[in-house]
């Protein structure tokens, strides 16, 4: 499935066709390779987002016989020159090409990759399944990227559960962590594991689910200007001090999100619990 990636940010905007160009030029070199049976985009441009500053996202479906041997780097570098290539973090071809559009590339054998494409079901939204699709030979690739045309929100109580037992263990963690005097870890686990977790509790509350997958991304559009600010209180820098304030910060307004979802879902809430992590946050020096 495609990860949610932190938004990028440029100091050289690309002509706002840019994308479009790439795409276009990437669909007619995708038809004459036969090897490649498919090509679905994801990502931005998919949902009509798409701006100078977006990135080239897609998945390549390669004719089985041929997946081992294909050369992604190559493929994707008939689209323009490269200035980095290389495989990433989740095992997919990331590139930057050489006007610094950045660029990412699953490259995945027909059968299984377009058999995984189910698996994406309310994590993935493709409002325009026939535009997302580039190529497709077979016709299984628009069969299931159009069964990602309808968007299915979160399922409310078992996500709202999920996520205030989630807030509640790491938050417990970090409590630890900043007791142990491990500023940097715990200023991380602040920022990279929580205030995720607490930001899709948010828009499940608020019933804005369609970033779920990179719950910061419009954040300033999707939510209400009170959220915002209640989230901005959970950032704290790098010092003990203000790691204290911005952990007290963020678990009280976990506690509340957590209460809200119970009082509308009528999830459990382990209040015992919340408040020791309240104690422990505060004993943390």
């Amino acid at each position: 499935m495609p990860h949610a990636r932190p938004a990028r940010t440029s100091h050289t905007a690309l002509p706002a066709d840019a994308l479009n160009r790439r795409i276009e030029l990437l669909r007619s070199t995708a038809q004459a390779d036969p090897r490649i049976e498919g090509v679905l985009l994801y990502g931005s441009w998919t949902l009509g987002e798409a701006d100078a500053h977006s990135d080239l996202d897609a998945c390549l479906y390669v004719r089985e016989e041929d997946a081992d041997a294909f050369d992604g780097r190559e493929f994707v570098e008939r689209l323009a020159p490269l200035k980095l290539a290389y495989t990433n973090m989740y095992g997919i071809l990331a590139v930057v090409f050489d006007d610094l559009m950045r660029g990412e590339f699953h490259v995945e054998p027909t059968g299984p990759g377009i058999a995984e494409i189910a698996t994406w079901r309310g994590q993935v939204h493709l409002p325009r399944p026939e535009a997302a699709v580039l190529l497709d030979r077979t016709g299984h690739l628009t069969a299931a990227a159009r069964d990602l045309a309808t968007f299915r929100p979160p399922e409310p109580v078992a996500t709202a559960q999920q996520l205030t037992d989630e807030l509640a263990n790491w938050t417990l963690m970090l409590a630890h962590i900043q007791t142990r005097g491990e500023t940097a870890r715990a200023h991380n686990l602040l920022h990279a594991v929580i205030a995720p977790l607490q930001l899709k509790l948010c828009r499940l509350l608020r019933g804005s689910t369609t970033h779920w997958l990179t719950p910061s991304r419009a954040l300033e559009a999707d939510l209400p200007p009170a959220d915002i600010e209640r989230y901005a209180t959970t950032a704290g820098a790098l010092t003990p001090d203000a790691l204290r304030t911005a952990a007290a910060n963020s678990w009280q307004w976990s506690r509340e999100l957590a209460a809200e979802a119970a009082d509308r879902w009528d999830t459990h809430l382990p209040l015992g619990l919340h408040e020791e992590i309240a104690v422990a946050l505060s004993l943390a020096e």
